[in-house]
Order: structure tokens, then sequence, then C-alpha cells
């Protein structure tokens, strides 16, 4: 048995492992390809600048992360193509299918990124151009197996020119066009060999050799070799995205439980109803199970005696009851007050968040959610979301407020933080104190906030610019306090300044405190961001292609709720798929 994953980077020991597992295989299979080249993937998977080309690495391991196949595609989305580089099956793991599976979940892939087609190369399986017949029964194996699909090598041009004399069996260039039925036009495959030969073998092809090339592309349309193997085509339609390509959905089942009646509480359960209502339909989620974790997750963010003290006042607390916090004394660690009641002021940094029997539970399972989702990422899934309440972005490493209990962001970020370094870019309309507070001396941890200025907006304390952190962690906190007015356009040019330090600061995963009450006529908030607000946000998001974890914060406008969250994750999922050209702000 196998899956299918993509592998998006090499910054955690588990990819770092996939990886040179990988080169592994290379170098058993490809055995003229230089050491250099297979030490290259690693650097091609983190720098497509560099290369010109974003690097997409698809591997097929068991559950223990044994690989038993890869292939590596690249995308060039200036010229709409996608390069298939290397597919290969690990030793003594051929005629399993795995080949079949791959080349499936590329074309699946190609398709969402909306290019032309696949190319890549394949050695000749003609007399005339390669005289050893070994060698020709493997070609023609691997060419019949691509004729299946409809890939057909791309005939009347010079691409199969010799570059040195010594050269044998040149390749031919064979083309994908992933069951379109559209012809490939003479500008647009100049345009993709030229990119080929300049970003592929730019060390050894020559200027005059790329020209020849180039220029022999004569026929518009251009010519595909008649099939030769297959007489029928089996080119399907993709019925569904890859599981793999999906974004992780983990909702707190246990939510409903904390339900505070009492009227204008507008923190309620038909919060997550309105936002299920509108996400579910869409093809683009996978909902998972929520998964038990320790209380030590809580405990390395949360101080302990904040988390005994919460958990053993909710179960003290009478059904139907809520205690509010009403007296707030000097925090002198040595004399806290007796009385639990009196003690919620002791942790809290408002009147308004109550403790009730089902408070810890309700907490403590949304961070049991935000850790599901947070595994999902270590696995290899490159999105997941949190769909929790209560939120927690306001929970402080000692203190509770703002309807939040456990910072479940926070948590999940010092989980991820033992595998790489990691970014949280808080969205919500309302500073996020509580990851300030939590990582203000780490390095480790960039902390990001856009929010209402803290002159007019809670939590009024916190969120001002000059709080860039201290110690270790001077620079590595950052405030966006923006004016009581705003509109989507000036929000985006907030959100392109933290998106250029967050890839400055090239973190392994990135969370998302998503709040939704940056939303028109949101009763927390004054800002008048709409549906399309959120897709463009969505999509400047996606477009960092990073490993993703979003965390659900506020959002009180029920009736918009929805909307506005199945507009975010459509650009989300859309601009991580299509990468930058979808994150350009219009």
């Amino acid at each position: 048995m196998f899956r299918i994953r993509r592998i998006y980077d090499d910054y955690t020991r588990h990819n770092k492992e996939i990886v040179k597992q990988v080169q592994h295989i290379l170098t058993q299979q490809f055995e003229a390809l230089s050491q250099d080249k297979i030490s290259t993937i690693a650097e091609q998977l983190r720098n497509p600048v560099k290369y010109q080309l974003k690097t997409i690495l698809f591997i097929a391991d068991d559950t223990q992360g044994n690989v038993k196949g890869f292939a590596i595609v690249h995308h060039a989305a200036d010229f709409r193509f996608a390069y298939l580089d290397f597919i290969s099956a690990k030793k003594g793991s051929t005629g399993r299918g795995i080949g079949g599976a791959l080349y499936e979940s590329i074309r699946e892939t190609a398709r969402q990124l909306n290019v032309l087609g696949i190319f890549f190369e394949c050695l000749p399986d003609s007399i005339s151009i390669c005289n050893d017949k070994t060698v020709l029964r493997q070609n023609a194996a691997r060419l019949k197996f691509y004729e299946a699909y409809g890939a057909r090598p791309i005939i009347n041009t010079a691409y199969e020119t010799p570059v040195l004399p010594t050269d044998t069996c040149p390749p031919h260039l064979v083309f994908d066009d992933l069951g379109s039925g559209k012809p490939l036009r003479k500008k647009q495959l100049k345009e993709i060999i030229g990119a080929i030969l300049e970003r592929k073998y730019g060390d050894i092809c020559t200027s005059q050799y790329n020209r020849l090339v180039i220029e022999s592309v004569k026929e518009d349309p251009v010519s595909l070799r008649p099939f030769r193997y297959v007489k029928t085509v089996s080119v399907e339609k993709i019925k569904s995205i890859p599981r793999i390509d999906k974004i992780v959905l983990v909702i707190n089942d246990k939510h409903d439980l904390h339900h505070i009646r009492e009227r204008g509480y507008v923190e309620s359960p038909v919060r997550i109803k309105s936002i299920v209502k509108e996400l579910l339909p869409m093809d683009i989620f996978l909902p998972v199970p929520a998964h038990r974790f320790s209380e030590l997750h809580i405990r390395k963010v949360h101080h302990p005696e904040y988390v005994k003290y919460l958990k053993k006042v909710s179960e003290n607390v009478p059904a139907n009851k809520s205690i509010y916090p009403y007296v707030f004394p000097i925090r002198n660690s040595a004399r806290p007050p007796v009385d639990l009641p009196v003690r919620a002021g002791y942790y809290c940094i408002d009147t308004f968040t109550p403790i009730n029997h089902n408070a810890w539970l309700a907490a403590k399972r949304a961070v049991d959610c935000t850790l599901t989702a947070a595994c999902k990422l270590l696995e290899g899934h490159s999105l997941a979301y949190a769909l929790v309440r209560p939120p927690g972005h306001h929970a402080e490493h000692k203190a509770f407020g703002g309807f939040c209990y456990f910072n479940s962001a926070a948590i999940a970020a010092n989980y991820l933080s033992e595998q790489g370094k990691v970014a949280i870019l808080d969205i919500d309309y309302h500073h996020g104190n509580g990851q300030q507070n939590i990582f203000y001396h780490r390095a480790d941890v960039l902390t990001i906030s856009i929010h209402g200025h803290p002159r007019f907006a809670y939590p009024y304390f916190s969120g001002f610019k000059e709080e860039t952190g201290e110690a270790n962690g001077k620079g590595f906190n950052i405030n966006y306090p923006l004016p009581e007015q705003l509109d989507g356009l000036k929000y985006r040019t907030t959100l392109s300044q933290a998106i250029s330090r967050i890839q400055k600061f090239k973190p392994a995963y990135l969370i998302i405190a998503l709040g939704l009450d940056t939303a028109k006529g949101d009763p927390t908030g004054t800002w008048d961001l709409k549906p399309e607000d959120f897709e463009w946000n969505g999509k400047m998001i996606g477009a960092m292609g990073m490993p993703t974890l979003v965390v659900q914060e506020g959002g009180y406008r029920v009736r918009s709720l929805g909307v506005n969250a199945r507009h975010f994750f459509k650009g989300l999922w859309v601009g991580h798929h299509v990468g930058p050209e979808a994150g350009k702000v219009y």
C-alpha cells in the first residue's frame, strides 16, 4: 500500500528525510546524473526565484514514511506550462501502480494550475535516432505508458538535435494536453522550448543551439506524432481534488457546550454553524476528526497555575451559571485571592469573559482540534483549518479575556516550532495580544498582527507599533495598528507589507489567526471588508506557498460570516495552488 503526497520544502526533519530518500532513488535509477544535480533538489524546492520555476515534489510512500517512488515537476507560471523532470519508482517497487498513481496526481495538479499542458523528455523508440535495441524496448514501453493518457512526442522540430557530437539517443519532447483537445500554437511552443533550454539546460546549451531549436518550430498549430501503441486513449477528467491537496478541516465537535445565553453575548454556537453551512459544499475541504492531546502542550504556553485554576473552577461552577470577574487585584503572585470567583479577576483582562461549567471542556477541545490540524501539516498536507470556538488569540501566558481561554494558535505555533521557524499572522480586527505576550522574548516565532488601533479597539492596552519584542525577540513582533475606517484595498496594502516580512523571515510553517470581524457590519468592528476582499486576502496569503494552518478567531455578523469564510478559503486554496500570480493585487 502507498499514498501520494506533495512535499513543499525540506525545512522539517521529516521532509529532510524524504528528500534524502528521493536523492537515493535518483542515484540508483539515474546513474548518469551527477551528484551536483541530485543535491540541488532541496534548494529548488526552497528557491523558485533562482531557478525561475516552482518545483513540486510528489512522493509515493507508506505510513512509516518509506518512499516507494517520486516525481519532480516544475511549474512555469509565466509561460503556463508544467515540466515533468523525473518520475521513478524505487528499485523493487515497479509494477505496483506507483508510476500511474504519480502521473495521475501530476495531471490533476497541472489542471488545477491551469497550464497548457505537461511537457517532458522521453528517449526515442525509433532505430533511426537510437540504435540500441535494449534501450529502444524500454523507451517504447515508456512512450506506450504516456500514450494511454494522450501524451505524444512533438514532431517536425529540431528538438532531437544532439547538444554534443558524442550524444546518442537524443530525447523527444513529449506533450500532454491534459485531455483539453486544444492545439498547441507555434508561439506558445517557441516560448516554452526557450524556457526549458535556458532554465534547465542553461549550463550546457549555447545561445546558438537554442536559436536553432526554437526557430525550427514552423507549424501552427504544432504537430504531434500519430498514436503508435494504443487505440483507445484514456483521458479521464478530474472527478475530485486529490485528498492531499484539499484543506484539512477540523471542527470543534464540543464547541456548543460553551453557550452563554445572556443577551448581547455574541460569541455563540451559531457562528460555527453558519461557517460550516457554506464550506462543506465546497470540494476543497477534507474533514477529519480531532484527536486528544496531553495538557502538557497547553502548560508549555500558559502558566501551569492558570491552567490548573481554569480546570478547577470550571468543574465547580454549577450548570447554567457563569462567573464573571468583578475584582481585579494587583497581580501579586505570592498572595492571589483565596476565593475562586474573586480570583477570576486575577487571571482575566476584562469583565465580559465568563467561566462556566463547560468553558474548560470547549477550550481544551479547541486546542485538540488545532493540534490535530497542525499534525496534518507535519504529515505532508499543505493547508489546514481548525474551525473552533471559543477563540484564543486574546489569551496570554497567564490571563484570559476577549472570549478566549487558551491560545490555540500559540499552542500550535509552539508545537510546530520544534520542527522549524513559525510565523503567526493575526488578521482579526482586534490585536493578537495573546501571541505577542507569549512569544515576546522569542526569535523562532514571528508574530504579526493587523488590527484596529488600540486607541479605539479592544484590548486597548496593546497593539502599538512600538511594541517590537524584547531580548532575543527584539524585532520579531510586528504590529500594524490601522485607522477606524478602512476598505479592502487599503487593507491589502498593509497585508502586502506583512507578507513581505513573513517571506523575509522564511518560516517552515505559517499560522493564520483568522478573524472575520473585519467585515462590513460586524458588531465588534468598524471596517468595510466585503466578500471579494476576503477572497483577495486569501489569495495573497496562499500565494506564499507555505504550509499553512488557519485557526478561527473572531467574526460575529452571522448573516455574512459563512459567505466571507467561503470567499477567504476559495482565495487561499487558489493562491496556494496557482502561486504568486494569483496573489497580485489589482
